[in-house]
Order: structure tokens, then C-alpha cells, then sequence
């Protein structure tokens, strides 16, 4: 009986609003001009997602190569095979202690990290004269001597940099340690 009663309820309220439902019938084209906008939106996504991919892969195509070429080491085409060695041995110790002091980066030692790149480039530019004066010149003691000492002036700048960093670290430690 009470679902009767709800019944008739919704019966009686949906009897006021029978003049106010909208109960026209739509043009017989209308289905037509909606299918046709649908169509059309379709056909625009379909080219928006292959400029999209499209432009994803040029965009790797790219760091991929600029990452190619910088990791490719420079070759010493014109030097013995004592030079090249030598040059491939510090090439990658200087390489590996830079990955570590970019793996010690935080904003507590930014600044050092920074000025440390800085005066690396500075060292850079000056192995690269010293790599032209080998090339231009041949090799010979004074400029391989100069090649070594900057190889080693590097080296040893690079690790007093880390040690400069641990050392920072350390005193962070401490004074953490002494606020708790």
C-alpha cells in the first residue's frame, strides 16, 4: 500500500509540470548537422595527436643527438699513442668527479658548485689551447707537460671542490646536531 501511495504522489506532482516540459520535435536535419560537427572534430583531433607525435620525436631526435655529440671524447688524431692514452686516463677521472660533485648538489653548496663549474670552464679553455698548440706544433715536452699539469691542475681542483663540500656538509651535520 505504501508504494501505491508514493506512486500516486510523483503521479500528482509530475501532472503540474506538464505544460512546462519541452516536448518539440527537432527538424529532421538536426541529427545530420550534429553528425556532420562530430565528424569534423574528429578529423581535427586526428591531426592535432600527429603534429603532437610528430613533434615529439624530432624533439628526441634531437636531444638524442646533442647528447651523442657530447659525450663523444675528443679524439687526438695527430698524437702518439702514449698522448692519447694519457688524455683518455684524466679524461675520465675528471669526469668521474664531476658526476660526483653533481650528485653532492643542494642548495647549501650551490654556490660553491656554481663557482667550481666556472673555473672549470676557465681550465677547459685552456686545455683546448694546449690541444690546438699540439695539434699546430706537433708534440714536444713543453706541451705535453702543460697538458699534463692541466689534466692534474683539474683533477686536484675538482677534489679539493668535493672536499670543500663534504666539509660543509659535515658542519651542517653538527650544527643540526647542536639545535636539537
Amino acid at each position: 500500500m505504501k508504494m501505491n501511495n508514493e506512486n500516486e504522489k510523483l503521479d500528482q506532482l509530475f501532472e503540474n509540470f506538464d505544460n512546462q516540459w519541452d516536448v518539440h520535435e527537432l527538424d529532421s536535419q538536426h541529427s545530420d548537422r550534429f553528425s556532420k560537427k562530430l565528424d569534423l572534430k574528429k578529423k581535427k583531433r586526428n591531426y592535432s595527436f600527429i603534429y603532437a607525435v610528430a613533434a615529439s620525436v624530432v624533439v628526441l631526435l634531437g636531444v638524442s643527438l646533442l647528447y651523442r655529440n657530447n659525450d663523444r671524447p675528443k679524439e687526438l688524431k695527430f698524437a702518439s699513442k702514449e698522448t692519447k692514452q694519457t688524455d683518455s686516463i684524466f679524461t675520465v677521472l675528471i669526469k668521474n668527479e664531476l658526476e660526483k660533485i653533481h650528485e653532492k648538489k643542494s642548495p647549501e653548496n650551490e654556490k660553491i658548485i656554481s663557482d667550481a663549474l666556472k673555473q672549470m670552464k676557465s681550465l677547459d679553455s685552456d686545455y683546448d689551447k694546449i690541444m690546438h698548440e699540439l695539434e699546430v706544433n706537433g708534440e714536444s715536452k713543453p706541451i705535453i707537460y702543460a697538458m699534463i699539469s692541466n689534466l692534474q691542475t683539474r683533477i686536484s681542483f675538482l677534489q679539493s671542490v668535493l672536499q670543500r663540500i663534504e666539509e660543509s656538509e659535515k658542519l651542517k651535520n653538527l650544527n643540526d646536531e647542536k639545535t636539537i
